[in-house]
């Protein structure tokens, strides 16, 4: 009798080992079987060396779906490459047409022939003054009525026309190399002023002369002041072919005064001394050692 219940008990010990090493097999099966389904690559292409793979290293493996692609991210990320590209910027920045010169010249437009140049001692010569008119054309771009807004304005007060806005209008008339500046003599150089006299020569021609002069400050200063007063003898020489003659009017310089020009009440930064400038009506621009006061 205790050999047939010693006999059924060890089968029963039996049959549980069984039962759990069945649970345990069945188990890893079902989880290897649902990594291995996960796997793309181990769909495709199946190998026994796949199949031996640990369950930690199949299972540590993503959906590639998963992974985030590079044009998935927010386009507000991505920097700023150029700051300054908005259109309101490129509008701000961009130079008005009327700011570039529009290059004409009426010079030889009649076909006139070469003029032949003698040989002339410009120095101390008054060859060919006065001994032929402009042509109709030449007059029309000489004395034609200067643009208001080229007219700039001296913190005094003195209205002027930019030296390069007559040198524009002798190439307008006469063409490049139609024209030149001799000097008449050689520099003066004062304490504080440079003076030097030069004449203006229009196709071989003696045209006019005036008296130059700049002011300077330093030694360093010199050579500017000297190139200075060849831009001032220049603008004083175009007075006798027309150019700008507005300038020298009284009725003008009053109308210019009144219309196109404000008095401003500034005061020195350091002194504190009040005074007026004058300017452009709308454009306003007190610099230092000044700032504008009541």
């Amino acid at each position: 009798m205790n050999a047939s219940r010693r006999a059924l008990s060890q089968g029963q010990q039996q049959l549980r080992c069984s039962s759990r090493l069945a649970v345990r097999s069945f188990s890893s099966t079902s989880r290897f079987s649902a990594a291995y389904s996960s796997s793309p690559s181990s769909a495709s292409s199946p190998s026994p060396k796949t199949e031996t793979s640990s369950p930690k290293t199949t299972t540590a493996a993503k959906p590639a779906s998963a992974q985030p692609t590079p044009a998935s991210r927010p386009a507000s990320t991505k920097p700023f490459s150029k700051p300054f590209s908005t259109s309101s910027s490129k509008a701000a920045t961009a130079i008005p047409s009327e700011l570039f010169y529009q290059a004409t010249t009426i010079a030889n437009a009649e076909g006139s022939a070469d003029a032949v140049v003698p040989t002339v001692d410009w120095s101390a010569s008054f060859y060919g003054i006065a001994s032929r008119p402009a042509t109709s054309a030449q007059f029309a771009a000489l004395m034609r009525p200067l643009n208001v807004d080229d007219i700039e304005v001296k913190p005094d007060g003195i209205i002027y026309l930019p030296e390069i806005r007559y040198r524009r209008r002798l190439n307008e008339a006469f063409g490049p190399m139609g024209w030149g500046l001799i000097p008449k003599g050689d520099a003066v150089v004062g304490d504080s002023i440079v003076t030097r006299e030069y004449a203006l020569i229009v196709d071989g021609r003696f045209v006019s002369q005036a008296q130059g002069e700049n002011s300077y400050f330093g030694a360093d200063q010199l050579p500017s002041a000297v190139e200075g007063c060849k831009s001032n003898a220049l603008m004083r020489c175009c007075k006798d072919l027309g150019i700008a003659s507005e300038l020298w009017d009284p009725s003008f310089i009053r109308w210019f005064k009144k219309n196109r020009m404000e008095e401003v009440w500034v005061e020195h930064a350091t002194t504190k001394k009040k005074r007026t400038l004058w300017y452009r009506k709308g454009a306003v621009e007190v610099a230092y050692p000044y700032r504008q006061t009541k």
